[in-house]
């Protein structure tokens, strides 16, 4: 089963994991010194991450190093955006409401 972003990022330890990674490429003993988790809870949340497609994993020697993928916050950002039209639209008319009120009160205020 594979979760959307907005399941995946439901989570406060894979967002946790995600604002450590947003620093660049880690290991799993960085993200757990750095996000304050147990290394098992690391592990599990940087699969299920890597599974949703938010994270890659890089082989180097030894090591393991995850990074973020930019392409599963360029979907979130697309459907925001149309979100964003509409809310827009709603700050534009609540300013153009609040001009058109002080206008009236400087009208006032001048009798």
């Amino acid at each position: 089963m594979r979760l959307d972003a907005f399941q995946t990022l439901a989570d406060p330890t894979r967002r946790r994991i995600v604002e450590t990674l947003r620093q660049g490429e880690r290991q799993v003993n960085d993200i757990v010194e750095e996000a304050g988790i147990h290394q098992s809870g690391v592990s599990r949340h940087l699969r299920i991450l890597h599974e949703s497609g938010f994270v890659s994993v890089r082989p180097d020697g030894q090591r393991r190093l995850y990074s973020l993928r930019p392409e599963p916050f360029h979907e979130l950002e697309e459907w925001l955006a149309q979100y964003r039209a509409l809310w827009e639209a709603r700050l534009d008319r609540f300013g153009a409401a609040l001009e058109q009120r002080q206008k009236q009160k400087r009208g006032h205020s001048h009798e």
